[in-house]
């Protein structure tokens, strides 16, 4: 396989908030970046962004020829090519690959931005040299990605990883006295609901609170609030079935955190028990650890989606 040349791949990852450019080099470290607000609402304004985002590159690089590597949020219809996606509004019905194609004229690949995010650590991040990984954003909503031998497996549709989508069971909403909620995604009682970032400030909400974040709902609990502290007990032991169910389905042999729940430094320690639980005798939960890239992982692995396509 021919080694990439400096500057050779971009990797743009398109956030709810932020769209991020990164370039690697040879040996795939990112030497180059830069940051742009996302246009929530206006669709041309977002291509005009993401061209304007190259070009720039292109510009302080003295390149103009890098392959490119682009990481979109949401999910893409495959008969249609429209988009998907309920962080960047704008982009919900559009054919933004085909639409960026027409504009950027140059080799591009796409994925899903939960995906890219496991596609880098996978390789040199977290989960380097583990046979298998498993990728799991907490942030404001929840999904994944699932690498085997460092390959990104996306599967028919594009979905392999989307485990916020996975229904939480009756019994746990049950026991908790949760209501079922509906999710954007069109189905009800999803995973992501309740364990993302935005899930532990509804639970805390649920029982009284008035949190309107994880950040406040943690610094509550920390200054002793009980609510606070039950609404983390919720969460650790939604999450830790939802993790079970995972370790069923895909057993990894290393599960690495992103968003803004990684930072929680407690989770590490408390979750392999919550998981625990919710597993028979025997079976062994694998290590949960942190991100090594943090938020640039998405864009880092949008590159090696561009530099080395068999990653993919």
């Amino acid at each position: 396989m021919t080694e990439p040349t400096p500057h050779a791949c971009y990797g743009i990852d398109i956030g709810g908030t932020k769209i991020e450019l990164v370039a690697c080099d040879a040996a795939l470290q990112v030497t180059w970046r830069k940051r742009i607000a996302t246009p929530q609402g206006d669709y041309n304004a977002f291509l005009q962004a993401v061209q304007a985002l190259v070009e720039s590159a292109d510009a302080e690089l003295d390149n103009t020829a890098a392959s490119i590597g682009i990481a979109l949020p949401g999910v893409r219809d495959r008969r249609t090519g429209r988009q998907l996606s309920a962080n960047v509004p704008a982009l919900t019905g559009q054919c933004v690959a085909q639409d960026l194609q027409a504009r950027l004229q140059r080799p591009l690949r796409f994925g899903n931005d939960l995906q890219c995010f496991a596609l880098s650590e996978a390789h040199g991040g977290a989960a380097d040299g583990y046979a298998s990984m498993f990728g799991a954003i907490l942030g404001t909503g929840a999904g994944g990605g699932f690498c085997v031998q460092g390959r990104l497996i996306s599967g028919f549709n594009g979905l392999a990883g989307e485990w916020g989508h996975w229904s939480v069971p009756a019994n746990l909403l049950q026991r908790h006295g949760l209501p079922l909620l509906d999710c954007g995604c069109g189905l009800r009682g999803c995973v992501e609901r309740y364990v993302s970032g935005s899930g532990v400030s509804m639970i805390e909400r649920h029982l009284g609170g008035s949190a309107n974040n994880a950040s406040d709902v943690i610094a509550l609990a920390d200054a002793g609030d009980a609510r606070a502290q039950q609404a983390l007990d919720i969460h650790r032991d939604l999450l830790g079935h939802s993790f079970a169910e995972l370790i069923l389905a895909l057993d990894p042999h290393v599960i690495v955190l992103g968003g803004g729940l990684s930072q929680y430094a407690p989770l590490y320690e408390q979750l392999p028990v919550a998981i625990a639980t919710h597993l028979f005798a025997g079976v062994e939960v694998p290590p949960i650890v942190p991100p090594r890239f943090g938020d640039a992982g998405g864009a880092r692995g949008a590159a090696l989606l561009a530099c080395q396509p068999a990653f993919s």
